[in-house]
């Protein structure tokens, strides 16, 4: 990911002026008051990751101009994080705990060792950060969202925390790329407001001015999770940078407590907009001409697929069936927990849309799933891709363990991009994964063993083992059984695997048909495994000590080793 690489934290702290020993004011044994008094850019707060949020209140002329939490340091600071400064705002800060478990307001470190600063270094410090996922700079990210094309340019916002790496705050982070490889961060796009934190949702161009902001605007639906969840509206005439908040919010309201993750599209069969939304344990359907006011057309999901957990983030699309001629619709239905292994996972349906009405061809008790790995989650795709490609990408982890998994400075990558379609097997429909043809121009030459981010083409004749494996023994094993139809991966030895006893695991997928060739990508945290023809995907996070540097195959199989372009 491309990171502007500033100063090193520790020459930033050296130089920078100690806010709290000039403005910190003690009001009361859980309660404090900073006041902003100086030129520079920053104040960076001390985080500690086992201490409950304090709540800061922004106050600025008198106002409340801003809300969040931090994990502010009482005993000791893990990391710091930026919060960007106006002279003469207030800082009104009401810490949690008690007297017994912190000790005393006075001796807490954040108040000690806030300082201000010009420049927040970015640089990274954390060898499990990816080198060809997409990652935030710093702070908490999972869901991705709202994500389109535009002129050359695929934009990539997510669930964000910039006060931490554990959920909270949640905002719209912002990535752009060229080449759905190599990103480049960009300023928050959608912050939190008297509404609500910003949950998931989706973009779209509106390339014929349908909602009056501009041709080719981009405009946002999204949820304002207040004390109710509702559905907002935000637009954008700069491509995406920055977005107007609209005036006439909420949109779309209900009753249900889990009523969230907006996902809009255009229906050029039925000439206006539709749009599908997560209402606790079924997806609603709506439908707009001007993406203002919706109506609502019906809902599926009762008695369908699994209910284990909440649905959430739905996707509903197009796409033709291989070797056909044939399109039918695909409905995408992340749910949390309930997957096949365990906690979150990405489950689908496919059958016929008709702008109103979604109908599943398969029996109510199928479950299909779109990944068998425990790191796939809250996938979504692009609008307005080129071509009518549909390319997918899903947050890599799980939440049975996102808040442990042992990095700091960040905390979540997200899945290489997906290209999806539909294939048939024994007269059933299932959606095709593959990587997406921009991971091809990736590749780079052969070389003899695998690295920390490497690409291995693993071909197939029957039975396999495939075992990555480094110098201390920890290891990865993935095992084809022809006959059964199978393939497992075994995570258990793979390394740091004891922040979460929900970590170890084997995890198993049907092929649905014959294997002939795999395509298994590396990347510091990540296994990703893929059918070459799309029948069969599992994503697996990994925290060896260090790079696997040795692959072994037994069986009828042979491996070749691509280094990947950084």
């Amino acid at each position: 990911m491309k990171i502007e690489k500033l100063l090193t934290l520790t020459a930033l702290l050296s130089t920078a002026a100690p806010a709290a020993a000039q403005k910190a004011e003690i009001l009361g044994n859980r309660h404090a008051m900073v006041r902003i008094d100086t030129p520079k850019k920053y104040l960076l707060l001390p985080v500690e990751e086992k201490e409950e949020n304090a709540h800061i209140r922004v106050i600025k002329d008198n106002q409340l101009v801003k809300t969040f939490n931090c994990r502010l340091a009482t005993d000791k600071a893990d990391y710091f994080v930026p919060y960007e400064v106006e002279n003469g705002e207030l800082l009104d800060i009401t810490f949690s705990g008690n007297l017994r478990t912190n000790g005393i307001i006075n001796d807490f470190a954040c108040l000690k060792h806030m300082t201000y600063a010009d420049t927040f270094d970015t640089a990274n410090v954390e060898k499990h950060r990816p080198a060809y996922h997409h990652t935030p700079a710093y702070g908490w990210m999972n869901d991705p969202n709202g994500m389109f094309y535009k002129d050359g340019t695929w934009h990539l916002y997510y669930q964000y925390n910039p006060y931490g790496s554990q959920w909270e705050n949640m905002t719209w982070g912002h990535s752009t790329s060229t080449d759905l490889i190599h990103w480049e961060q960009q300023p928050t796009a959608i912050e939190a407001d008297g509404l609500g934190t910003i949950f998931s949702g989706s973009a779209v161009v509106d390339t014929h001015n349908t909602a009056g902001f501009g041709e080719g605007a981009i405009v946002a639906l999204y949820t304002s999770a207040g004390q109710s969840q509702v559905q907002s509206m935000a637009y954008s005439t700069d491509n995406g940078r920055t977005f107007t908040k609209y005036a006439g919010n909420p949109v779309i309201t209900s009753s249900l407590p889990d009523f969230r993750d907006p996902h809009v599209f255009w229906n050029e069969e039925a000439g206006f907009w539709n749009l599908i939304l997560a209402a606790g344990q079924e997806m609603q359907i709506y439908s707009s001409s001007n993406l203002k006011e919706w109506k609502y057309e019906s809902s599926f999901g009762h008695g369908y697929g699994n209910h284990g957990g909440v649905w959430e983030c739905p996707d509903l699309m197009k796409l033709p069936v291989e070797g056909t001629g044939q399109e039918k619709w695909l409905l995408l239905c992340n749910i949390n927990p309930g997957g096949p292994m365990g906690g979150s996972a990405t489950q689908y349906f496919v059958g016929t849309f008709d702008g109103h009405t979604f109908t599943c061809e398969d029996r109510p008790e199928v479950t299909k799933w779109m990944d068998y790995g425990k790191d796939h989650y809250a996938t979504v795709t692009f609008d307005n891709a080129p071509d009518h490609r549909r390319v997918a990408i899903a947050w890599m982890s799980n939440w049975q363990y996102a808040n442990q998994v042992p990095t700091r400075q960040f905390r979540s990558a997200n899945s290489i991009a997906r290209e999806l379609g539909l294939f048939e097997h024994h007269g059933k429909t299932y959606c095709s994964v593959k990587p997406v043809r921009e991971m091809d121009a990736a590749r780079g030459p052969k070389q003899k063993n695998p690295s920390e981010s490497c690409e291995l083409v693993v071909t197939l004749k029957g039975d396999a083992q495939i075992t990555l494996r480094n110098a201390a023994g920890e290891r990865v094993v993935m095992t084809y059984d022809a006959e059964q139809e199978i393939f497992d991966m075994d995570r258990r030895h793979s390394g740091n695997v004891a922040f979460s006893d929900a970590f170890p695991a084997v995890t198993s997928a049907p092929t649905y048909g014959p294997l002939r060739q795999l395509r298994i990508f590396i990347d510091k945290c990540s296994v990703e495994v893929f059918d070459a023809d799309g029948k069969m995907a599992m994503t697996n996070l990994v925290f060896p000590s260090a790079a696997y540097n040795k692959v072994t195959v037994k069986g009828k199989a042979s491996v070749t080793v691509y280094s990947l372009k950084k």
